[in-house]
């Protein structure tokens, strides 16, 4: 990708959303809710404080990440639809569990 953010932008490719309900009905593009869960894709530096000392960003690229509903604004890079949002904006990250320690809990 030939982007790259500024500042405390995170760009983020949004989660797939499922295609059929629990019942399995298959649901529609224009009735999918829309998934407020994705990757990351590519980060800004981070912000600099009343110093100017450079303040890194807690995201990186690769982490799973959870954001509001209204979070971000889509934008189409190389023909893919994007979001970009402040990292202010992100709820959390998703941590992954191993198979190993899933199997001992």
């Amino acid at each position: 990708m030939k982007f790259r953010s500024l500042h405390d932008r995170v760009v983020i490719r949004r989660a797939e959303g499922d295609v059929k309900s629990k019942g399995g009905i298959i649901i529609p593009d224009a009735a999918k809710e829309k998934p407020q869960e994705g990757d990351v894709v590519a980060v800004g530096p981070g912000l600099r404080d009343s110093k100017g000392n450079l303040i890194p960003l807690d995201v990186k690229v690769g982490d799973r990440i959870l954001f509001g509903k209204w979070s971000g604004a889509e934008v189409t890079i190389e023909g893919e639809i994007l979001l970009i949002m402040k990292e202010t904006d992100i709820m959390g990250i998703v941590e992954k569990i191993g198979v190993a320690s899933q199997k001992a809990a």
